[in-house]
């Protein structure tokens, strides 16, 4: 009697025994173990391996390769492992630097010339301030004014004080005498601006000479008893066209100063 063999039916897969499938997890295992530690290469030389020690179906050995390639970490790419370089541009020093220092220097040296011709024009503006204001030029009694006194013309006005009291420039002006002089003692006389002159007498010390320009309040001697005098005062007098003396209190009252 002839036996009739069995062919599996298609479609069905050939069962695995237990001892086959514990085999494989072993040996993926290992595949995963060396991917981990050597990489890509050492993963596939593992694969290879496993498949010559425990062959298998191709399904079987797929499912093995798969695994192993996903299961590892892959390495960084060195380009990212690497430290970033920033690119720097080169240092140029700047174009016609020496041109502009050179229009700096100008620059500040037209500032400086600026700054010198305002104050130049500050202070004039000043001395002609000055110049235009009256002050009284000491301070003490009055004692005689303008006028006829002893037959002769007294042709100024004295205010009597302490030897050394300050004397004042009752204008700003330029001193064009500054000394002895005779009847006087001693006389100082100021050309002022406008043209007037003033003349002050028997001074103890001068404290201005010749040529010096002075200023309406600047101190310019000590009262004094030199000359023809019969105690310490100033005689004031004022010539407003340079000749011919008049009266100066009148002068000083448009002023508003009286004495």
């Amino acid at each position: 009697m002839r036996l009739t063999a069995q062919r599996p039916a298609r479609g069905k897969h050939r069962k695995i025994t237990t001892s086959q499938t514990t085999g494989r997890v072993a040996l993926v295992a290992v595949a995963a173990s060396a991917v981990s530690s050597a990489g890509i290469g050492g993963a596939t030389a593992a694969t290879l391996q496993a498949q010559d020690q425990a062959p298998a179906s191709s399904e079987v050995a797929a499912v093995d390769v798969e695994l192993a390639a996903t299961d590892t970490a892959l390495p960084l790419d060195a380009t990212q492992a690497a430290p970033q370089i920033l690119a720097i541009p080169e240092y140029k020093p700047v174009a016609n630097l020496e041109e502009q220092l050179d229009k700096a220097v100008e620059y500040a040296a037209e500032r400086t010339e600026a700054a010198a011709a305002e104050a130049a024009a500050a202070t004039e503006a000043e001395r002609l301030a000055n110049a235009s204001s009256v002050v009284k030029p000491a301070e003490g009694t009055f004692t005689s004014g303008f006028g006829m006194r002893w037959g002769s013309l007294h042709a100024g006005l004295d205010i009597a004080n302490a030897v050394g009291t300050p004397i004042l420039a009752a204008m700003g002006g330029t001193v064009i005498d500054s000394g002895p002089a005779s009847g006087f003692g001693q006389w100082i006389r100021i050309q002022h601006d406008d043209g007037s002159i003033a003349v002050y007498g028997h001074m103890e010390t001068l404290d201005v000479s010749v040529g010096e320009q002075v200023t309406a309040g600047q101190k310019i001697a000590g009262m004094g008893n030199r000359g023809f005098s019969t105690g310490s005062h100033l005689h004031f007098e004022l010539y407003p066209t340079g000749s011919g003396a008049v009266d100066p209190a009148p002068w000083f009252a448009q002023h508003g100063i009286t004495f």
